[in-house]
Formats: structure tokens, sequence, C-alpha cells
């Protein structure tokens, strides 16, 4: 990568860092983005509203591969002492979409100015932390009949700066889940003379392990409780509804499905025994990310090409990604770039996005834009 082009690459990795914005509110983020490759470069530009993306044509004989980059934001508070950091706030790049918009960029300067073997779309894609960017995206496969698609994260815990990926699945699939229910008040010296909805509650939550632990699982399944509401601080009060909320989590798509049924089937039938009205909502739903075998292996390759340490993940990561969307439609992977064993977390007071990886995940997309099937 060019120092010049690397330079950039950082110092809009910097700007965005100042200017986090959360899931679907990336308006600005957005308009710097295209504004930069439409004052930078010669490449196509495609606004799509929430979402954009750049091309590269080589030839209509070529492969057509695309490349996907996440840019919004968490609603954290920047926590460390930073040059370029948050100026807003409640919201932080905690999980390195800015350095990931930022390697997309590089990219882009390269490809402009060397071209590419193949046919390459540059997808800039919104909303990845609440699962419903890549949803909002993934018609351009079939718009653009896109070969091949590959995307990266930075990830603390693998070793510095290298590359890792794994074939199947590597991260799970996940929903948020809340069961709401509805019963009647009543003063709290007669309890009886009301629905409290508490010991409906507490029984779903004692009932989980037995839904989780199925023989009939494949994989590694999880419901995680993450809040209990019923009533208030009004000790005279029995409370009439209550709120359940979990996050179900799977390793195989069809483990989730047969744990929402499940829970939700229990749930009735104990709602119906205890005279409580019930409802299910979903929010922040991930598909699981599938790796293509095929392209797993372009990614090693590539990483040899460049002389960079690969490894060959052992699991799937428990936590979540929308990139899956992409790969129920075409070929494709999604590889890691290691932050170091040590470094912060993502999600973290203490993380900001190694500027180094930039170039790490620049060499690596040149190198898979310049792979043909032949």
């Amino acid at each position: 990568m060019k120092q010049e082009n690397y330079g950039k690459a950082v110092a809009l990795r910097h700007e965005l860092h100042q200017h986090p914005e959360l899931s679907n509110e990336e308006t600005w983020t957005k308009q710097r983005l295209m504004d930069f490759l439409q004052e930078q470069t010669d490449l196509g530009i495609v606004d799509k509203g929430n979402w954009f993306y750049a091309v590269y044509r080589a030839g209509n004989d070529r492969l057509n591969i695309a490349f996907r980059t996440d840019f919004d934001a968490l609603p954290m508070d920047e926590a460390i002492e930073l040059p370029w950091a948050s100026k807003i706030p409640g919201k932080a790049h905690k999980c390195g979409h800015d350095g990931h918009a930022a390697t997309m960029i590089g990219f882009a300067l390269e490809i402009d100015q060397e071209g590419a073997a193949n046919n390459t779309f540059f997808l800039f894609q919104p909303a990845e932390e609440t699962g419903d960017g890549a949803i909002q995206c993934v018609d351009l496969i079939k718009d653009e009949q896109i070969d091949e698609i590959y995307g990266y994260h930075n990830f603390s815990g693998l070793p510095y700066q290298t590359i890792s990926a794994r074939e199947g699945t590597t991260h799970f699939a996940s929903k948020g889940m809340t069961i709401h229910f509805e019963g009647t008040p009543a003063h709290a010296s007669q309890p009886e003379d009301g629905q409290n909805p508490a010991l409906a509650i507490a029984k779903v939550v004692q009932a989980l392990p037995g839904f989780t632990e199925l023989k009939e699982n494949t994989g590694k399944v999880l419901a995680t409780v993450i809040q209990i509401a019923v009533g208030s601080e009004a000790f005279g009060v029995s409370p009439g509804e209550g709120d359940l909320k979990l996050t179900i989590r799977a390793y195989a798509e069809k483990d989730l499905n047969r744990l929402q049924t499940n829970v939700e089937t229990f749930v009735k039938e104990l709602a119906s025994q205890e005279q409580l009205q019930v409802g299910f909502t979903y929010q922040d739903e991930f598909p699981e990310t599938f790796n293509h075998k095929e392209n797993v292996a372009k990614i090693h390759q590539a990483a040899e090409s460049l002389g960079y340490e690969y490894t060959e993940l052992e699991k799937a990561y428990r936590g979540s990604e929308d990139f899956g969307h992409y790969t129920k439609c075409t070929k494709g992977a999604f590889f890691y770039i290691g932050n170091g064993e040590e470094y912060p977390q993502i999600h973290t007071n203490a993380y900001d996005y190694r500027d180094e990886n930039i170039l790490r995940g620049v060499e690596m997309f040149k190198a898979l834009a310049n792979m043909t099937d032949q």
C-alpha cells in the first residue's frame, strides 16, 4: 500500500472516530465516505439511501467480487485519552468500524490507482451492531451478480496482525427475545385478587436450561437472561404486567429456531395456566455467518502470498455478525486480523482500533481482488 494512501486512510479513520453515529443514524458518516471517494477517486458511486457502494469495472468476462465494510458506532462513552477522541457524549467507535471503513477507503484508493484483475465492489453497510444492516444491502448480490464476497473484523485475543478464518460457521446465530406478560394488578395485601406475572417469569427462567441442553441440538445453544422487569417501587401494589428479555443464541440456525419454538410453546401453556396474556417481540436478529470452503482457501492463499501468518480458528465465535446474510446468497468468507492476545477487547472502554491493521486489511483485500479461478 502506498504511504500516501495509508496516511489518508488513517487520517480519515481518526475523523470518523471523532464523529460516531449509531446504527441507522449514520448520515454524516455515509456522506463523508461518499464525498471522500468522489473527491479522491474515479470509481463509480451508487447511492442506495442508508448505504452505498463504489465500483471498479475490469471487464465483462471477469469475476464480480464484493468487499463489505460496516461504519456504525456503539452507545458508549469515550473513556480513554485519545487525540481523536469522540466528540459526541454517549457514542464511540468501540468496535473498530471506523477502522474497517478506513480500510475500505484505502483499498478503494489503491484499486482506483492500480486497477484489479476482477470487477470490484466496495460495499459500505450501516447498522451491523443491530443486525439489520446487511439485510438492507443484500440486493447488491443479485443486482450486480456478485460471484464472491469478503469482509473482515479486527479481533482481540488473536496474535497481532495474524490472519485467521475457518470453514463453515464462524459466528453464531442470535436474536433478542422479549416475552411480555399481561395480568391484572391487585393490592399487595391481597395478591390473589389479581394475576401477578412474577412467578410465571421465574418458571420460564428455571426452564431455560432444559431447552438449551437438548440432545437434538447440533452445537452450542444459549439463552441468556438480559432483563427481568416486573412492577415498580410501589410496595402496596402487586404488579399486573412484566417483561422477560433474553438473548437466544446457537451455533446452527435450526437449533436457534427450535429453541425459539420450544420457549414460545412452554410460555403460552404456562400463561394459560396462570391466566395471563402473553406476547413475543424480537430484535437484533443475526443469522449464522457461514464461510464457504473455497473462499477460506483463497484467504489462506492471500495471506501466504503476502507473507502474513495465517491460523485456522478452532471454534466459531459465539458473538454474532450479520455478514451471514451475504453468504446465504453467494459464495464468500469472513476473516479476522489480530489485535494482539492481550489487547483490550472490542466493546470495552479501553479499546481503540489499531491503525496498523488498515495496511494489513488493504493488502489482503487487494490480493483477493486479483485472484482468478483459472
